[in-house]
């Protein structure tokens, strides 16, 4: 009986380090590696992303440019749970969804309004060094546009 309950004690734990280092692989910043990265002019283009805990919450803080090349910045907290939190700093109306789909991979879905403008996929590398994110934007105009943005973990 007691090494019945060791053994299930040490797999509890085990999934419990497993989870908290999946967590921990998107944590810390990330910088732009803008010779492996494929953005179309006219996109934004984050060049910092910092994730940090904020509670039960994640705050990601993204530093670039717009598709003008002004200066922009955007703060979401908010849970990797697919559902739409606020983002300051975008335009007004502007939500954020993550969706963790592995201990490597995450789903991202911006809002304005309620529509989609911007979905993408974020993987981390399996040395957790870098990162490639891949997002399909609407622009002001309505055209599609795909940009690949290779970042390193600093």
């Amino acid at each position: 009986m007691k090494v019945r309950t060791i053994v299930m004690t040490l797999a509890v734990c085990l999934a419990g380090v497993a989870v908290c280092y999946a967590s921990d692989l998107n944590m810390g910043t990330w910088k732009l590696n803008e010779a492996k990265s494929k953005i179309p002019p006219g996109a934004t283009k984050n060049t910092t992303v910092v994730y940090s805990p904020a509670g039960d919450m994640t705050k990601v803080t993204t530093d670039g440019t717009d598709g003008s090349g002004k200066p922009v910045q955007t703060e979401w907290t908010g849970k990797f749970d697919g559902k739409d939190y606020p983002v300051t700093g975008g335009a007004a109306g502007t939500t954020r969804a993550y969706t963790k789909v592995d201990a490597h991979t995450m789903t991202v879905t911006n809002k304005t309004d309620g529509k989609v403008t911007m979905s993408g996929r974020i993987v981390v590398a399996p040395d957790g060094k870098s990162r490639t994110v891949t997002l399909i934007s609407t622009s002001g105009d309505g055209k599609s546009m795909t940009s690949t943005g290779v970042y390193d973990k600093q």
